[in-house]
């Protein structure tokens, strides 16, 4: 029998909404209470912040392997063998991005932008065509499909940037990157070292200042200009005075594309990138990279974060950060190899906050001195007493649920509180990534709570692709770099001099494993140093073992000095902690073995001296403020009080400081591209203002 819907409900015979009403009404109250705080709960329970769970116990993160030398690997592998593949298909850079190709069915795959238009993209196919195209031009020009061709790549951050490296990789070729600030006698040296003979730019401004080297002799090798932007064609005259042949891109493809030849992938042992670090002292030394060394840097981190994050097609990458660095390779390396997108900002970082508010990433890598600069701005628009509270409420709650593995941003404080904060970078962030450099605890803390998104720190160096520890889900505490990622192994040394022993779990942090570098481009005597007969590279840093298998940078081994009376002494563990003072942005301590005490070179925060000097009755412009007697004793003062707080000896504490209120930067040469302090260069450049430090403490 067919029966519609009123038939329905007549049959089943289902109370009217005021039979229940007068059901509940005659209810007592405390039943109704009752069921109202079973209703909340049972809401509650449905509705609650879920904590990620870590694919292994985050209280012991990394095991000691067998077979001595106290050597600890990830606690995700099952055995000592370090992990190098994550996925059979994929062994090259090259074959990376050809499993993106299959898997984005020709989606999108890298944009660009002008000011204030939106993201233009092309899509997987077009790049590999594109590349293809540029890698046949490269062999029609008499260049060799082989990992022994080098060429050069002097760019910044853009889609022709991944598409020329792409055409090389088409046909076994290797790249060698250049950026501005290696400075022009350094550019001259990388080229004159790899006898590069092709270079892809992108400005007109870098051709000139390789046709200005060529014309001096300072550069022998060159003979191929490719220029990704338009130029003029009295530029092709000038060069064809020095003996360079000039090409646009776009006829370079052309060419490529009327004598198209098929690929010649590389192979897994194959270099793909000689990666040149500018390093603190001394002249470049060029890293040699082989595509089994980024694939098993990539692979390791999609290890650790399977369980938690899924890298798709609909993902979306900000480009910022050097792509003549390994960190932003890899990174940009994952992306491509699951179909995902990555967009490029415009190339002045003034607009990167539009670009990002534009574009609305879901993974974002980054550096320290942006979270600094994120994290000072944030507090700096809490200018009320009444804002600041409320923020430091917020961030307590949120901080809370982080101690517990709770990562989101739908909770009512993001709601009230850090919506804008998320806005500014998009909205949509899942993932971000810091490393290069050191991050203070508290800056890493407030931004994971903040930004309610999985916010990895990892450390390494160039020489072992990037990465070779990570922080694992599960674990957001800070202060600390993570465990071992599963490509590699790490042992501490000791390190007698500064009292560092592995049987304690101190000492230098040694790595090894499918990551580590081949050695420095035709430098038999570095590369002794740095890496050793069996395969360790040893770093330079300083490690410690916590007790739940993580690891803790607290000192660096290269930048140790003595002091008159013989202490030693290590500058970057005493920054840090001096860095925590509120007004500091950037701080220089100096010392040397004529002199028994130490003095320090200040850079005050532009954005917090003010407020900060103004509580203590000081007033004045920044730079009055950094000629200001009384304030520089006030911050010394503080200063001191950090030091002794964190356990510095006494022979650890700065004895005068100066004000300067120039930041150190890469510019000015006091800082390399990877944000880390050029000492002997700071040390030159403040030399009469240390004197003066000595010479007014020599008697007290």
């Amino acid at each position: 029998m067919n029966l519609d819907s009123q038939d329905l409900l007549k049959n089943l015979k289902l109370p009217e909404f005021d039979d229940v009403r007068h059901y509940m009404h005659n209810l007592p109250v405390n039943t109704l209470m009752g069921i109202g705080a079973v209703a909340a709960f049972a809401f509650w329970y449905a509705t609650r912040p879920q904590a990620l769970k870590s694919a292994f116990d985050v209280t012991m993160q990394s095991v000691e392997i067998e077979g001595g030398q106290r050597a600890r690997r990830s606690a995700l592998l099952a055995n000592d063998e370090p992990l190098v593949y994550y996925y059979d298909d994929v062994r090259t850079v090259y074959e990376g991005f050809q499993r993106g190709l299959n898997l984005s069915k020709n989606a999108p795959c890298l944009g660009s932008r002008k000011k204030n238009k939106s993201y233009e993209w092309i899509t997987y196919q077009q790049v590999a065509d594109r590349a293809q195209c540029i890698g046949s031009a490269l062999i029609q020009q008499g260049f060799k499909p082989s990992p022994n061709q080098l060429i050069g790549i002097f760019a910044q951050n853009r889609p022709e940037w991944i598409i020329a490296e792409l055409g090389c990789y088409t046909y076994s070729m290797v790249t060698v990157p250049l950026y501005d600030t290696l400075g022009s006698d350094a550019i001259d040296y990388v080229i004159n070292k790899v006898e590069l003979q092709l270079i892809f730019c992108d400005a007109l401004e870098k051709v000139k200042i390789l046709l200005t080297s060529v014309e001096k002799g300072n550069i022998k090798s060159l003979n191929t200009i490719v220029i990704m932007d338009p130029f003029d064609p009295d530029l092709v005259e000038q060069a064809k005075n020095c003996g360079v042949k000039l090409f646009s891109l776009k006829e370079f493809e052309v060419l490529g594309k009327d004598n198209l030849q098929n690929p010649k992938p590389p192979r897994t042992e194959d270099l793909s990138v000689i990666c040149f670090t500018s390093g603190t002292t001394g002249d470049p030394k060029g890293a040699m990279m082989t595509h089994k060394n980024v694939i098993s840097d990539c692979s390791a981190f999609l290890k650790v974060t399977e369980k938690v994050v899924k890298m798709t097609k609909d993902d979306v990458l900000i480009s910022f950060l050097p792509l003549a660095h390994m960190f932003e390779r890899v990174v940009e390396c994952s992306i491509l190899t699951h179909g995902a997108r990555i967009g490029f900002f415009q190339g002045d970082i003034k607009t990167l906050p539009d670009d990002i508010k534009t574009l609305k990433p879901t993974i974002m890598p980054v550096v320290p001195r942006l979270l600094n600069r994120m994290y000072d701005k944030i507090f700096a628009q809490a200018s009320s007493p009444f804002k600041r509270w409320i923020l430091n409420l917020a961030y307590r709650k949120k901080e809370a649920e982080l101690k517990n593995g709770i990562v989101r941003r739908n909770s009512l404080w993001d709601r009230l509180v850090f919506r804008k904060v998320q806005g500014n970078l998009g909205g949509k962030l899942k993932l971000m990534i810091t490393g290069a450099a050191p991050v203070s605890a508290n800056v890493l803390t407030f931004l994971r709570a903040a930004l309610g998104c999985q916010f990895y720190e990892g450390y390494g160096q160039t020489e072992s692709s990037a990465g070779s520890t990570i922080s694992v889900p599960g674990d957001w505490t800070a202060g600390h770099v993570g465990a071992p990622l599963p490509c590699n192994i790490i042992k501490l040394v000791d390190v007698e001099d500064m009292n560092y022993f592995a049987a304690e779990g101190e000492g230098e942090v040694c790595i090894k494993g499918p990551n580590v570098f081949l050695g420095y481009w035709k430098d038999p005597e570095k590369t002794a140093e740095a890496l050793d007969k069996d395969g360790w590279l040893h770093t330079g840093d300083i490690g410690k073992w916590l007790p739940n298998g993580s690891l803790k940078i607290i000192d660096r081994k290269k930048h140790i000095f003595k002091l008159a009376q013989g202490e030693y002494i290590a500058p970057e563990k005493i920054e840090n902690v001096y860095l925590r003072s509120e007004p500091v942005a950037q701080i220089f301590v100096h010392g040397d073995s004529l002199q028994a005490f130490l003095v320090g070179i200040v850079i005050p925060d532009p954005e917090v001296l003010p407020s900060w000097a103004k509580k203590r009755k000081f007033n004045g412009t920044f730079e009055g403020l950094c000629k200001n007697k009384e304030l520089k004793n006030a911050i010394l003062e503080d200063l001191l009080r950090l030091g002794k707080e964190s356990g510095l000896k006494t022979f650890e504490q700065i004895k005068d400081i100066a004000l300067h209120p120039e930041m150190f930067s890469v510019q000015n040469g006091l800082l390399t591209p990877t944000m880390k302090a050029k000492r002997p260069e700071l040390r030159k450049f403040f030399q009469s203002e240390i004197e003066e430090l000595y010479a007014n403490n020599s008697n007290t």
